[in-house]
């Protein structure tokens, strides 16, 4: 089974354009998500992202709705 994590999109990179990448924001750690495949996607947006992919968009309630689900399983936001 796999396990695809919300995060919060904090700036997009651009420079390579066969390769659109973000800094994404999951918990307390910040890491590099590639959104080339995920359409609309901008700054503050959330997205779903598995193994330093982006799945899809999701909105800010889902997402939030997720994360406190993770928590109350006993995810820490540092292990997100």
């Amino acid at each position: 089974m796999c396990l695809a994590v919300p995060g919060k999109i904090l700036s997009i990179d651009k420079s390579n354009p066969e390769l659109k990448m973000a800094r994404v924001q999951f918990g307390e750690a910040i890491r590099e998500i590639c959104i080339q495949w995920v359409k609309d996607v901008a700054i503050g947006d959330y997205i779903l992202a598995h193994v330093g992919t982006a799945l899809s968009k999701i909105d800010e309630a889902d997402a939030k709705y997720t994360l406190d689900a993770l928590r109350e399983m006993g995810v820490e936001d540092r292990d997100l």
